[in-house]
Parts: C-alpha cells; structure tokens; sequence
C-alpha cells in the first residue's frame, strides 16, 4: 500500500510557494499565478517565472522557511500508516523548503519527492528533477510517474492525500483519494469518490476504521464523499 501524500496545502497549513512570493516577490507574481488557473500557461512554466522573481539572502529564505506550519497530525498519521504501507511526500513545490520544515518540527524523515531549489545571488532559482514531457497536468513533478514507479516497488493500492490542482491527475488513477480545498471542487466536477478531511486527524480516523488484516485493501471505504 502506498500513501502519496501533497505537502503545500496539505501537511503544512499555507501554500509555502504562495506564502513565499506574497514576501519575497513583487505583487506582478499574481499575474502569472492568474495565467496558469486559466490555462494559458503550465506550472513548470508558471513557477520558472514565480521563483525567479524571489529576491532575498539565503539567511532570510531560509528563516522564512523554517517558521512554515505544519499539521502536527501527520505524526501519528504516519506513524499508524507506516505499519502497514509506504509513505512518500510528493509534491509540486520546492524540496528545500519540505526538508527545514520537518526538521524544524522534529517531523519523522519522509522520503520527499519535489521540485529541486537551488540559492542564486540575490535569490533562488527553481530545476524539476522529476518532471514528465507527457505529465498530463503540465506539472514540474509528476505525481502519476511517482504513483507508478513508487507502487511497483511497494505494492498494493494507491492513497491520494491532497488539496490542489498538482493533485488532480492522480486523482483520477489513485485507488482512494482524501481530498480538501479545491481537490475536493474537481472530484466532485469529474465524479470522482473521494474522503473529505480537513486535517492528519480525520484522515488517521478513517484509517482505524480500515479492516487491514493480512494488508487487505478496504473497498468499502472508496466511496463518494
């Protein structure tokens, strides 16, 4: 079983990658967020063009970093998921920022797959390791490519856990999806069944109701939300 788990949004309370333009960059970055939601432009493209508008030391990024909130529920979430499944962060944002977050709350080391910030003068400056030509939602890192290599080496169904439109392509090919925010707008939108939560606590809940006797897949739960 594997547990494919968003970070912006998701384990931490804000967008990190919004957070960090809204006080690092000039208003105009709203601009091009405005271009990806409608389409024009993709989120590789659209980050390229975001990161690089970023101006500051790497004293004050790295502060920055290191106040983002997290949802401390994803402690005990992990630590009952991991008993009987593979936990993976995946997520359309910057590696950096997920790696001083955890550390700063003492969060349990998740292997972590992102897009890769790396510090320029004045700035950073953002390379996408993991990403896709044929990535059907145009992201910087795959999160179907993630699903399928990470599945074949830990077996059995896939568990979505996110929030946003990074999220929506494996929404439709994962095997249960826990969904918030505007997640939950497109399962809804392509009737797709999801679990509403708004918190790591409500998403362990769910799970203690799971029938996990021998790693057997709860079918029951996959149900419209």
């Amino acid at each position: 079983m594997l547990f494919i788990v968003d970070f912006d949004g998701t384990i931490s309370k804000k967008d990190t990658i919004d957070a960090l333009l809204e006080k690092f960059a000039p208003a105009s970055w709203e601009e091009i967020e405005q271009s990806w939601l409608r389409g024009e432009i993709d989120a590789v493209e659209c980050m390229s063009r975001q990161i690089a508008m970023v101006r500051g030391d790497r004293d004050a990024l790295d502060a920055f970093f290191r106040q983002i909130e997290l949802d401390q529920g994803f402690v005990p979430f992990y630590e009952y998921a991991s008993r009987f499944g593979e936990v993976i962060v995946a997520s359309d944002g910057i590696d950096h920022a997920i790696h001083m977050a955890f550390r700063q709350s003492a969060f349990p080391a998740v292997q972590v797959f992102s897009n890769h910030l790396e510090f320029v003068p004045n700035g950073i400056a953002i390379r996408f390791p993991n990403r896709r030509a044929d990535c059907q939602g145009g992201n910087g890192n795959c999160k179907c490519a993630i699903a399928r290599e990470q599945s074949a080496i830990s077996g059995g169904p896939v568990i979505l856990i996110g929030d946003g439109k990074s999220d929506a392509c494996i929404a439709r090919q994962a095997d249960v999806v826990f969904a918030k925010g505007k997640l939950i707008d497109y399962c809804q939108q392509q009737d797709i069944p999801y679990h509403p939560f708004s918190t790591f606590k409500d998403v362990l809940e769910a799970l203690r109701t799971w029938p996990l006797e021998h790693n057997a897949f709860p079918t029951a739960i996959h149900v419209k939300g």
